[in-house]
């Protein structure tokens, strides 16, 4: 299903994605060292299993972007102008490497654009959760979309 334009789009409309994605070492490797975070409890398997987590822990703006990135294809897919913000971010379990993760996502808030009458925004919380049945990040993201009637 590619995205959906502003105006296909109701407050209430969830969407339980399809793509899963288990986390792996690799992921977290890469990720950490890509983004310049030399934290231990990401890449040094000593300090980790010396943590209260007794493991490596995965970084959280991976779990943050993969949540993100399950979502577009059935949200924003071709229809996105541009995201506007992310709010109230929250990570309240933890990811671990071999983690399956899903997501979800709702409409919470619509709103036409005042600077674009071709576009409008949708206000998409989205959720990404474990294997587990572990909410591990919720946010709220404001993209501007594009109007199919425009």
């Amino acid at each position: 299903m590619a995205g959906k334009f502003f105006d296909e789009w109701t407050i209430g409309d969830r969407i339980e994605h399809e793509i899963r994605r288990t986390v792996t070492e690799t992921d977290n490797l890469l990720f950490s060292t890509m983004t310049h975070n030399p934290q231990p409890l990401h890449l040094d398997v000593e300090a980790a299993k010396a943590s209260e987590f007794g493991q490596i822990l995965v970084n959280g703006t991976f779990t943050f972007a993969l949540m993100v990135g399950l979502s577009v294809g059935d949200t924003t897919l071709g229809t996105l102008v541009a995201n506007l913000g992310y709010d109230k971010l929250v990570m309240p379990k933890p990811v671990f490497i071999g983690d399956t993760m899903r997501a979800t996502s709702e409409v919470t808030e619509l709103k036409p654009s005042k600077s674009r009458p071709n576009a409008g925004i949708v206000t998409f919380t989205h959720e990404l959760i474990n294997q587990r049945d572990e909410v591990v990040c919720r946010c709220l993201r404001s993209a501007l979309l594009k109007k199919r009637d425009a």
